[in-house]
């Protein structure tokens, strides 16, 4: 998350800390990664909307979600204007990192090796995600 930014959900470190599990807090406030195939919404099938678990800004539908095969749950694209990217370059390599544009929890990275029709693979931390099933 970019801490010079002023995003629409802002909160101070003890009610992120209050709100998130410790991996959660980890991973959306630390720019950490989630152990591949530890997480459940990785197999989750339902029809639905993964929300941020930061903030409940809907990122993502279950019909852009693919089995990409890396152990995160992967999309074709987010929900329009829910999602910033930034370049990360951590680990001695360059990547796009994508974040919440609600509240700037960092969600994961994008690749350029998904399948068609965008060539896109939004690589998600399922831990940063809730999933709302259709009703």
């Amino acid at each position: 998350m970019d801490t010079a930014t002023a995003y629409p959900v802002t909160r101070t470190d003890a009610e992120w800390r209050d709100r998130l599990t410790p991996e959660q807090y980890a991973v959306m406030r630390g720019h950490g990664t989630e152990r591949p195939g530890s997480c459940a919404l990785l197999h989750e099938k339902r029809a639905g909307t993964f929300v941020c678990a930061g903030c409940d800004q809907p990122l993502f539908e279950s019909n852009l979600k693919f089995e990409s095969g890396t152990g995160w749950p992967s999309f074709n694209d987010p929900v329009d204007g829910s999602v910033e990217t930034t370049v990360d370059r951590s680990y001695g390599m360059v990547r796009t990192e994508c974040h919440c544009a609600r509240c700037g929890s960092h969600l994961g990275h994008v690749f350029e090796d998904g399948p068609p029709p965008t060539y896109l693979r939004y690589c998600i931390n399922g831990v940063a995600l809730n999933f709302v099933p259709e009703s």
